[in-house]
């Protein structure tokens, strides 16, 4: 009897975890396909151009999820503290309590950063965007609301490099528990 196919979700899941591993430079097709249990022939099959094929299908699994669940988040007509506690408990769940990479920081460095640059740099664009509006909301001139979006970016960000390069999810938990006062107050 055959192996059942793998779902196409479940193989960019397995191969975003090989890059918040390794990296995009350090993901070689051997891990990617230990990670997915597919063979090179069939890894080729999925993604014809390769790891750019690959990394780009994770990239996109991110987006949706940012589309489907944040964006949602930050837009809709809930109050801004309402906006950022919900804000807080998807990224919370997304990077699994600091214990997952971003996958924009590790796309935006060495060989990554010539193909995937521009996109990196649309999607935190478009994030900080969407957090200065809320900061706007909340009452804060555009110029102040701009920076707070940013100082919030660069705290989530931060946050889970250092719960990730001292094994400790505190870090990033205090970063979450501190974004409605980078925010709003």
């Amino acid at each position: 009897m055959p192996r059942p196919a793998t779902p196409r979700e479940e193989i960019v899941d397995r191969l975003g975890e090989v890059f918040r591993r390794h990296g995009y430079e350090g993901a070689s097709l051997k891990l990617l396909s230990d990670a997915t249990g597919l063979g090179r022939s069939s890894l080729y099959h999925y993604f014809p151009n390769g790891k750019e094929d690959m990394a780009s299908a994770v990239l996109d699994s991110a987006e949706t999820w940012m589309a489907e669940e944040v964006a949602p988040l930050l837009q809709g007509d809930a109050p801004p503290r309402e906006k950022v506690r919900g804000l807080v408990a998807a990224l919370d769940r997304f990077y699994l309590g600091g214990r997952r990479s971003c996958l924009l920081e590790l796309f935006a460095i060495g060989d990554a950063r010539d193909v995937f640059g521009a996109r990196v740099c649309r999607r935190l664009a478009g994030l900080r965007e969407a957090l200065a509006g809320v900061a706007r909301e909340s009452g804060h001139p555009a110029e102040d609301a701009t920076r707070r979006a940013e100082d919030a970016m660069i705290a989530i960000h931060g946050g889970l490099v250092v719960s990730r390069g001292l094994n400790d999810t505190a870090p990033f938990r205090r970063v979450l528990d501190g974004l409605e006062r980078t925010l709003i107050v």
